[in-house]
């Protein structure tokens, strides 16, 4: 295996005093050069280096050594452990930021300052890992560079992923409250606009007089036909 045990050197030192182990065994399994295998026995290297035992920590088997010592081109194996610790928790934190962007993270707030107004300060503060005071200063233009800033893109800088922005700013969207947006006037539907204008169906005299509509009976009764033409008479003599 290419992993070297824990206390590399500590290791060497008690595999050279408490073994048979050949120096190129020893350097091998310990990732060390045979000639500072060859000095630790010898005494001038690691001469105030107290041995660790690897059989106690659970690195090599006695069956292993003993094999190895057996057979000087046997190659020593690094014991598995048996038992798995859970893998810890990661905490949280405040995002690290390379001192090679930190001058740009200023122009990274700004940024979601203004293009993303919904989300929290302390989105934005794990989003670009700057601090509190710095987002209020920017916010309120009482930072000391404020009129040399220039918004960029944080996932450009390289501050952040474009899949933390998008769950950032997802998660903002869902808090916000619902509104619904007023367009003012909108179009009237089709149906309404495409069917044949209104006509006023013709009504009787009796609908449209009431009780004081003459009758067609009457009204023929009254034309006195004579003086109808004795005025058409006088209207030929005048010409």
């Amino acid at each position: 295996m290419n992993t070297a045990p824990l206390m590399p050197k500590a290791t060497a030192v008690w595999l050279v005093e408490n073994t048979s182990l050949t120096f190129d065994q020893i350097a091998n399994f310990c990732k060390l050069h045979p000639l500072e295998v060859k000095g630790i026995a010898d005494g001038e290297v690691a001469s105030g280096i107290k041995g660790h035992d690897p059989i106690t920590s659970g690195q090599l088997t006695r069956e292993e050594i003993a094999a190895a010592e057996k057979d000087p081109s046997r190659q020593l194996q690094l014991a598995v452990s048996k038992v798995r610790l859970p893998e810890p928790a990661r905490k949280r934190g405040a995002r690290y930021t390379p001192l090679s962007r930190r001058q740009d993270r200023p122009n990274a707030i700004l940024w979601l300052v203004r293009n993303h107004p919904e989300l929290k300060d302390a989105q934005i503060m794990r989003l670009a890992g700057t601090t509190k005071s710095t987002l209020q200063a920017i916010r309120s233009r009482t930072h000391w560079n404020s009129a040399a800033l220039t918004p960029a893109d944080p996932v450009t800088l390289g501050l952040c992923s474009q899949m933390d922005l998008d769950f950032e700013v997802n998660r903002a969207a869902k808090d916000r409250p619902h509104v619904e947006e007023s367009h003012g006037d909108t179009l009237l539907p089709a149906e309404t606009t495409t069917r044949a204008p209104y006509r006023e169906e013709p009504r009787t005299e009796a609908e449209v007089f009431g009780a004081a509509a003459p009758k067609a009976a009457e009204v023929e009764d009254n034309v006195d036909v004579h003086s109808v033409f004795a005025s058409l008479k006088g209207l030929k003599v005048k010409e």
